[in-house]
């Protein structure tokens, strides 16, 4: 059958006919060695291009290694986080001290305007003054009494219910206040204790 095709077209004819025609000048023996020797010069070409650019290649290859390695100065990744872990720390001590001094700064503040209104507050008050608005008549007049020897016993009301009397030879003298008696007879006899 594939007879009857190869009869049949006259393009297959004419390419049948073409390639008995080229069998005659090509040499097979020939043509191998041109390919092998191509093949070599290729490879010899390959292996020259690949040493002239192996060289550039390899000293950019050292440099970004060396680039890419911690400096000695720097320290190691462990050693960065420890430290920034230290300075976090004393960072947060800081603020607290901080935060605590401006505490006690606020403190100090609001005493020294405290004092600072006690002392304008003493300036313009008059001790004297204020000593003489403060003695009281009857507290002057009870030290005295209690100076010369006489102790008035008062009730819960505040009124006298008797009188102790220290004499000048130390004795103690009770004098009930009755009410009875006059005034001067009242301050006779006590007069009359304290000299005995």
């Amino acid at each position: 059958m594939a007879r009857d095709l190869q009869s049949k077209d006259p393009q297959l004819q004419e390419c049948i006919k073409l390639i008995r025609e080229m069998t005659s000048i090509i040499d097979p023996a020939d043509d191998y060695l041109t390919i092998t020797a191509a093949e070599e010069q290729m490879k010899i070409n390959y292996a020259r291009e690949r040493r002239r650019t192996k060289r550039p290649l390899s000293r950019v290859l050292e440099a970004a290694k060396k680039s890419s390695m911690r400096p000695p100065n720097v320290p190691s990744l462990e050693k960065h986080a420890s430290h920034l872990n230290d300075l976090d720390g004393s960072r947060l001590s800081l603020a607290k001290a901080i935060r605590d001094a401006e505490g006690s700064l606020a403190s100090k503040e609001a005493e020294l305007a405290a004092l600072k209104e006690q002392a304008r507050s003493l300036e313009e008050s008059d001790p004297a003054k204020d000593h003489q608005n403060q003695l009281d008549g009857s507290a002057l007049r009870l030290k005295i009494y209690r100076g010369l020897g006489f102790e008035p016993i008062l009730d819960k009301d505040g009124r006298v219910t008797k009188m102790l009397v220290r004499s000048e030879s130390s004795d103690i003298h009770s004098v009930p206040s009755d009410g009875n008696k006059s005034d001067f007879d009242d301050a006779s006899q006590l007069w009359r204790l304290a000299i005995s």
